[in-house]
């Protein structure tokens, strides 16, 4: 054990969480720690701290994280102290089946920094050096903080195949569907349009480069939509929304032999009519589910290709996406944002010195 001490947010119980000083890890072999300069709330940290969801106590959260390198153990070579870095905080288990053939966010006994281990709401974090992505230094650490999601978007195009062309709808026009809508024109989209009801998430990603935005509360946004194309439907859908109504839309605006990935998550149940299944298959249709960001070698394309993107300027993270910013010793105040949730207009992050 470490006699070094550090700061980290402790969640002690249910709405319990204190600004705490506990052992600063320690570097082994093939690691490397991480001061965390910034580190966001994820939605998966909200149930943890308001409700019941952690799988234990104590424990440090937090996974969506930028910092620089601070200590290398021996045998790295990858980075070295000072280089500005994101984290992968997947811990695969490197053994079964899923991990042998690449497919690591598919790993059944994976561990995660931040939920099965300490994270990242804390002044350091020890990792394996395959789990920090270096970026450009130019970019800030509370714009880097959204490495992580910009990385879901990217895995959803490359899991569905989408390597340019055609016509595409976003389906949710959130954080990570802007970045889904950012990375489609990156690769050559012929057009990309953005589906939302909210007119200021519209705004915002028409503002990022949509070519069309479409507000479903509008009674005639199908007929709208569909005249964008010709007539024709999407060639390309991605749904990221992950609410019933917005899966169903998806088999109604593909276009015959259409591509539709699933990058958002239900948490209701989710029914469709016949006639609207029957679209799967009068259609054509082929239907991908998506889940997380890790490939071979690990952490993967993913990773790589949104830092160049990140660097070139061709995915763009706007200052409206961050909604605000504590210091990591206020998360409990943070956290409180959460208890109305309809509030919480971008992501919430917490910062280090």
């Amino acid at each position: 054990m470490s006699s070094k001490m550090m700061r980290a947010a402790v969640l002690h119980a249910q709405k319990a969480l204190s600004y705490d000083e506990i052992p600063e890890p320690e570097v082994h072999a093939g690691e490397v720690k991480v001061h965390v300069r910034a580190c966001g709330i994820c939605g998966s940290d909200v149930p943890r701290v308001l409700a019941d969801a952690a799988f234990f106590y104590p424990i440090v959260l937090g996974h969506e994280f930028a910092g620089d390198i601070a200590e290398v153990g021996p045998g790295v070579t990858s980075v070295k102290p000072g280089d500005t870095v994101a984290g992968a905080a997947l811990l695969p288990c490197m053994k079964c089946e899923d991990c042998a053939k690449g497919n690591y966010g598919l790993c059944k006994n994976y561990s995660f920094l931040g939920s099965r281990k300490n994270g990242a709401f804390s002044d350091y974090v020890v990792l394996p050096q395959e789990n920090v992505v270096k970026y450009d230094p130019a970019i800030p650490y509370t714009t880097a903080v959204l490495f992580e999601p910009c990385t879901v978007a990217m895995h959803g195009l490359r899991v569905v195949g989408y390597t340019g062309g055609g016509t595409v709808a976003i389906i949710g026009g959130g954080t990570i569907g802007v970045f889904t809508a950012q990375l489609c024109k990156a690769f050559g989209a012929v057009k990309v349009v953005v589906f939302d009801i909210d007119e200021d998430r519209l705004a915002l990603a028409k503002r990022m480069g949509a070519d069309e935005t479409v507000n479903t509360q509008e009674p005639d946004f199908l007929e709208k939509a569909m005249a964008i194309t010709g007539g024709h439907g999407y060639d390309w859908l991605f749904e990221v929304a992950g609410q019933p109504a917005t899966m169903q839309m998806a088999f109604e605006l593909a276009a015959s032999k259409a591509h539709v990935g699933f990058i958002g998550f239900p948490h209701v149940p989710v029914t469709f009519q016949p006639r609207l299944w029957e679209q799967l298959n009068l259609k054509e249709l082929t239907l991908t589910g998506s889940r997380m960001s890790y490939n071979a070698p690990f952490p993967g394309p993913d990773w790589t290709l949104v830092a160049h993107y990140l660097a070139t300027g061709q995915l763009k993270i706007d200052p409206s996406m961050i909604f605000r910013r504590f210091p990591m010793k206020d998360a409990a105040q943070a956290f409180a944002l959460f208890e109305n949730p309809s509030q919480v207009k971008g992501k919430v992050i917490l910062e280090n010195d």
